[in-house]
């Protein structure tokens, strides 16, 4: 077989499984023009469509479902000796992929970088921040992120952070016009800034407990963020109330530029696990980061 072959065999992988032209493009670092003129390439001299292309997505017909069944594993393999080959270099190396959400990212992962990075030169740490429940494996995650009590059964969980807590706060601006609720059904009666998060499928209900009592509350508002940064500055400028991790808005309340209510109604939860697979041989890149992930307390 000609060896510009196997480039083409690993384009069409690469877009059969990602059903895309434009993200396997991405992904592999080509032009999407290029790409597609290599996997036209490789049908032309097999004489046969391995892909069915339409406006909407990109499938592979019945004989490139069989040449992706046997050709897909056959690159992870040969990934796999590379990888393994990086473990006999005397600094650990390699591209480590984790998915996480963006509070996680910000507060847990992003200091540990800061000190684990420089010490690692040879480490490329990717983050992808995703709200919703990723499937690591299907996606092919090296790790996710998730609160302790959302990982799943089968996967090894590492406590990568602290307890967490939730604070509702509005500015001094909103409660002069705003009674303070006193409890969390006051809260339907408030202009809330509402989370619109994939995990939830819809609004996510702000959660609250207190001396075993759990409570959810579907509130509404005019302003509706899948971004805790917007859901803070929409508080600070007067607009309703929000919804913030504790540590998010700490400060801020402190300085008296945000008001906390609702103190008492909420409790500490677990905090963040960094969740894998059960694999017989992590990476040494891998595993050094784990450790310097590891929540000592």
């Amino acid at each position: 077989m000609p060896q510009e072959n196997f480039n083409d065999l690993l384009a069409f992988v690469t877009v059969a499984r990602e059903e895309s032209f434009t993200r396997a493009a991405v992904k592999l670092g080509v032009s999407q023009s290029a790409l597609s003129q290599t996997v036209r390439g490789l049908e032309e001299r097999l004489g046969i469509r391995l892909l069915t292309r339409t406006t909407r997505r990109v499938s592979p017909t019945t004989a490139g479902e069989r040449l992706l069944q046997t050709a897909g594993p056959r690159f992870e393999e040969i990934q796999a000796e590379l990888s393994a080959l990086t473990e006999m270099r005397d600094k650990p190396a390699g591209r480590i992929r984790i998915t996480a959400g963006e509070h996680a990212a910000i507060s847990v992962l992003a200091p540990a970088l800061d000190k684990f990075l420089p010490d690692n030169p040879d480490i490329i740490v990717e983050i992808t921040v995703d709200y919703g429940l990723t499937d690591i494996v299907a996606e092919r995650y090296d790790a996710g992120v998730r609160l302790g009590e959302q990982v799943a059964k089968d996967m090894i969980a590492v406590r990568i952070g602290p307890e967490m807590r939730m604070a509702v706060v509005g500015s001094p601006t909103y409660f002069h016009s705003h009674p303070w609720p006193e409890a969390p059904q006051d809260l339907t009666a408030h202009n809330c800034i509402q989370i619109r998060m994939p995990t939830y499928g819809n609004i996510f209900p702000w959660e609250f407990e207190k001396d075993g009592r759990e409570l959810k509350v579907r509130v509404e508002g005019q302003l509706v963020f899948n971004n805790m940064a917007m859901r803070r500055d929409a508080a600070l400028r007067g607009l309703g109330l929000a919804y913030m991790p504790e540590d998010q808005v700490h400060d801020l309340i402190r300085d008296g530029k945000l008001v906390r209510v609702l103190e008492d109604w909420c409790e500490p939860f677990p905090g963040y696990h960094l969740y894998y697979p059960n694999r017989r041989h992590a990476s040494p890149a891998f595993a050094l980061l784990l450790e310097a992930l590891r929540f000592r307390g």
